[in-house]
């Protein structure tokens, strides 16, 4: 079926060949909509989003070699980025926050009915946000707890405070990357970052460290 002229561009991550054609069959019966590339992996995606030049990128959370908030960031910090729908089979708090902060704008479940995803996708390319009001309250909540309190780590970026804190919960490297979804040499290269800034040598301290800090928070900010 021919699209109109000014229809939204849209490109499919997703590494389920079921829900990837499932979504292309759904939205294809939409006159104003055009599905304009598809892939299964981050790294498909990265290398055919630019030449498909979407309006609007719906990109899988998990996939195999990485994540659609990695692609999400990657593509917003490139000219002429699409806008990126982001879409999950799973309710998490951790996988919201990052998406917000790697520039999306919105975040549906799979679970999400077929018009109402097509409302999304027309929602987020009409330039609007797509987060419910308590999704947006916890996001603010997170960050205002964040700056009301006195800094104990100054001079870090929210990456490295994340990745301290999980450090404090003693992850490793991998288990770190699939919580904030970032790959495991970017989460190396924090933890370095980390432990440079702190001026301690051993991951151990580090983890030590952020314990004390949390026992102090806990405690209402008093030693």
């Amino acid at each position: 079926m021919s699209k109109e002229n000014g229809a939204t561009r849209v490109f499919l991550l997703d590494d389920h060949d079921v829900v990837r054609q499932g979504i292309m069959a759904l939205l294809q019966d939409e006159e104003d909509i055009e599905v304009v590339g598809e892939a299964a992996t981050a790294s498909e995606a990265l290398g055919r989003i630019p030449a498909a030049r979407p309006d609007v990128a719906v990109l899988d959370v998990r996939l195999p070699d990485g994540n659609g908030v990695e692609v999400c960031r990657e593509l917003q910090s490139r000219p002429d980025a699409p806008v990126c729908l982001m879409l999950t089979s799973y309710s998490d708090d951790e996988a919201l926050y990052a998406s917000v902060m790697a520039g999306a704008a919105g975040y549906v479940l799979k679970q999400i009915h077929g018009s109402d995803l097509v409302g999304a996708i027309r929602t987020v390319a009409s330039g609007e946000s797509l987060l419910d009001p308590h999704s947006t309250a916890r996001i603010l909540r997170r960050l205002r707890e964040g700056s009301e309190t006195e800094d104990p780590l100054p001079g870090f970026s929210d990456k490295e405070r994340l990745v301290f804190e999980l450090i404090g919960e003693g992850l490793t490297n991998r288990q770190i990357g699939e919580r904030i979804f970032l790959a495991e040499k970017t989460v190396k290269n924090h933890v370095s970052s980390v432990l440079s800034k702190l001026g301690m040598r051993r991951r151990s301290q580090a983890a030590a460290h952020a314990a004390r800090l949390r026992a102090r928070s806990e405690r209402g900010g008093s030693d």
